[in-house]
């Protein structure tokens, strides 16, 4: 039987699992950074006619131009955009750092349950970020990146207010989309009911109306609707999902 680790054996092998984890995001953020044309070719897809979304819509032809208004932006564009390409490649390899962590403090009925959430959470995630590129973006760039108030003002956007509503809109979906899995956790756990959650319906689209407006990067209605949509959504599936946890 092994000697039991001191709070400083912990300290060091959370430490070493941390630089793994940093290393893995760096080296994949460089090969992001590396396939420059590939990556902006994903990136800025959502910006033309072209894309999937609107030609299965079959919206009118239309082509946002962006512009750079600084000398060190596109650069530092570039190094931020590889970096969360990074992240989301590094992540499946980051959970299993994370899982190979703590899995030694847990039971064997304790480490199946984990493998289940942190599976369903990483799918999840995945499953917000590519809602939101292809539905969620789209739509709100079509609208307010087309949207004139007279024939006469063209609308000049900059590739920094591109990029930044893409990435910071992603990571808030992927987050949101997490709800399900916290509903299902928290079912569990007896904390949460299918009927409590039906009773208070009404104030949950209050509370998840008030949160969109939070987490809206833009101030206009239509993209509020749009981020509330699906959340509203992921609410009446997580009902669902409370009840099937509660019967098995």
């Amino acid at each position: 039987m092994s000697e039991a680790q001191t709070f400083w054996d912990h300290l060091d092998v959370l430490r070493a699992t941390l630089i793994r984890m940093a290393v893995a995001v760096v080296l994949f953020g460089i090969a992001a950074f590396a396939l420059k044309e590939q990556l902006f070719s994903i990136v800025l897809a959502p910006r033309s006619s072209d894309f999937i979304t609107y030609r299965l819509l079959g919206a009118d032809a239309f082509q946002l131009h962006l512009m750079n208004t600084g000398l060190t932006e596109q650069f530092m564009i570039h190094v931020r955009t590889a970096l969360y390409a990074g992240l989301l490649l590094a992540s499946p390899y980051i959970l299993y750092e994370l899982f190979r962590f703590v899995s030694p403090a847990l039971y064997a009925n304790e480490q199946r349950y984990a493998v289940w959430i942190v599976g369903a959470a990483y799918i999840m995630f995945l499953v917000g970020t590519l809602a939101n590129y292809f539905v969620v973006f789209p739509l709100t760039v079509r609208f307010l990146g087309t949207y004139q108030v007279s024939p006469d003002v063209a609308n000049m956007l900059t590739l920094q207010s591109y990029v930044d509503t893409l990435l910071s809109m992603s990571l808030v979906m992927g987050v949101v989309f997490e709800l399900p899995v916290v509903c299902a956790l928290l079912g569990r756990m007896g904390l949460l009911t299918d009927g409590l959650m039906s009773t208070y319906r009404r104030h949950a689209l209050v509370a998840i109306l008030i949160v969109a407006a939070i987490i809206t990067p833009t101030t206009d209605v239509f993209t509020l609707f749009v981020v509330a949509l699906p959340i509203y959504l992921l609410y009446e599936v997580s009902i669902g999902i409370v009840r099937i946890t509660k019967r098995h």
